[in-house]
C-alpha cells in the first residue's frame, strides 16, 4: 500500500483479526473514499446510514462525521481470509431465497431484506437457522413458521455482524444453506374452493338460525376461497356423508363440516366423516378452542370437523390449521400435537389475532 494514497501525514497503521489497515484523522481524511457506510442513530426516529461506503469526504463532512464519533477513517487491506461485511451480506442474499421469497438486491452494512414475493404462508427451517445463527458472525431473524403473509411484506431480515469476518465462517453459512434448498420460501395458497356442511336437526328444520356457514364463509373469504355450497343436513350419518361426497363431486377442493363433534350419542358427525370415504383421520386436539376438531382426508382433500367453539369463538384451532391447509400443507396428529405449545388462548377483551401468541410455536 503506498503513502501517497493518503492525504496528510497523520496515519497509524493497525491490525487487529486479520483486519489491516491505516487510520486516518478525520482531518487529514479530505478527498478520501469512506470504505464503509456510516450510520447515524435518532432514538425514537430513524437509523439508518448518514455516509455510503463511497462516499468523497469533503471539508463540509468533517465536523458531521465527528457529531457520529468518527474521529478516524480506515482504509482497510484485508487478508485474504477475510471478507467484508457486503461481500458476506451478497452471499446471504443469493443462498437463503428459496420459492416466493425475494430480495431488492440491495446490501447495505452487511444487511439484506427477505420479502414475499407471493401471498401465502411463510415457512423457515428451524433447524437450518439454527445452525446458521450458531455461526455468530453471521444471523438471520425470520418471522415465525407458517405465518400468513402478502405479497411484498417483510419475512425476515439477515446481515454480517462485524465489518469484516472469516472467509471460512462464510463458507460454512454457505453451505448450511444451501443445504436447506430455500431457507425460506413461502407457499402460496392453492385451494381456491370450498363447501361447508352444517349438521343439526334444529338447524335443519329452520328453529333456530345457522351460524356456522357465514362464521365458515367469513374466514374462508380472508383467503379468497369460493365458498360454493352451504348445506344444511340433520344429525344423519348417511344424509351427512352423502353431502360430503355430493361437494367433492362438485369441485369443492376442502370440505367443513360443523357441530356435531362432541361425544353425545346423536353427535354423528365424525362418523359420517368416515363413512364417505376419509382416511388418516385425527380426531382431538391441543388447543383451546377447539379439542374436538377433527381433520381427516379424502385422497389429498382435506374434510374437517369443526366443534360449536367455531361459532361463538373469534378464533379456535381452525384458524391455525386453515392457512396451512390452503397452502397444501398435510396436516395429521404431529403436526396438530405441535400445536400445543402456544396452543392457549387466553380471550383477550381487544383481539389482535394472529399478532398475539395465540398459535406461535
Amino acid at each position: 500500500m503506498s503513502n501517497n494514497q493518503f492525504p496528510g501525514e497523520s496515519r497509524a497503521p493497525f491490525d487487529v483479526k486479520g483486519v489491516r489497515g491505516l487510520l486516518v484523522p478525520v482531518e487529514k481524511a479530505v478527498g478520501m473514499v469512506i470504505p464503509h457506510d456510516i450510520t447515524e442513530i435518532v432514538a425514537g426516529e430513524k437509523k439508518g446510514p448518514a455516509f455510503k461506503k463511497g462516499h468523497v469526504i469533503g471539508n463540509e463532512d468533517v465536523e458531521r462525521l465527528k457529531d457520529l464519533g468518527k474521529y478516524h477513517i480506515y482504509v482497510l487491506d484485508l487478508d485474504p481470509e477475510m471478507i467484508h461485511e457486503n461481500q458476506a451480506g451478497e452471499i446471504i442474499a443469493k443462498t437463503a431465497c428459496g420459492d416466493g421469497v425475494e430480495t431488492d438486491g440491495k446490501v447495505s452494512e452487511g444487511k439484506v431484506v427477505f420479502r414475499a414475493s407471493v401471498d401465502g404462508l411463510f415457512r423457515v427451517d428451524r433447524d437450518r437457522l439454527l445452525q446458521f445463527n450458531m455461526l455468530g458472525d453471521v444471523m438471520l431473524a425470520t418471522l415465525h413458521d407458517n405465518s400468513v403473509v402478502a405479497a411484498g411484506e417483510q419475512v425476515a431480515a439477515g446481515r454480517a455482524i462485524p465489518l469484516v469476518l472469516p472467509r471460512a465462517t462464510m463458507d460454512k453459512a454457505s453451505d448450511i444453506l444451501q443445504q436447506a434448498a430455500g431457507l425460506l420460501r413461502v407457499q402460496p395458497f392453492i385451494i381456491r374452493k370450498a363447501a361447508i356442511v352444517v349438521t343439526g336437526r334444529e338447524i335443519h328444520e329452520g328453529r333456530i338460525e345457522d351460524a356456522f356457514g357465514p362464521v365458515m364463509s367469513k374466514k374462508l373469504a380472508r383467503y379468497g376461497v369460493d365458498v360454493i355450497s352451504v348445506e344444511k343436513v340433520p344429525d344423519d350419518i348417511s344424509m351427512i356423508s352423502d353431502k360430503i361426497v355430493d361437494a367433492i363431486t362438485s369441485g369443492a377442493e376442502l370440505v367443513i363440516c360443523t357441530g356435531g363433534m362432541s361425544v353425545d350419542p346423536d353427535d354423528v358427525t365424525r362418523v359420517a366423516i368416515e363413512r364417505a370415504g376419509a382416511e388418516d383421520i385425527t380426531y382431538g386436539s391441543p388447543v383451546l378452542p377447539g379439542a374436538m376438531f377433527l381433520i381427516s382426508y379424502i385422497g389429498d382433500l382435506p374434510v374437517v370437523g369443526i366443534p360449536a367453539c367455531g361459532m361463538y369463538f373469534k378464533n379456535t384451532v381452525f384458524d391455525l390449521v386453515l392457512p396451512r391447509l390452503l397452502a397444501g400443507q398435510r396436516v395429521g396428529r404431529k403436526e396438530i400435537a405441535r400445536l400445543g405449545h402456544g396452543g392457549l388462548c387466553i380471550g383477550c377483551k381487544e383481539c389482535r389475532f394472529p399478532v398475539c401468541p395465540f398459535g406461535k410455536e
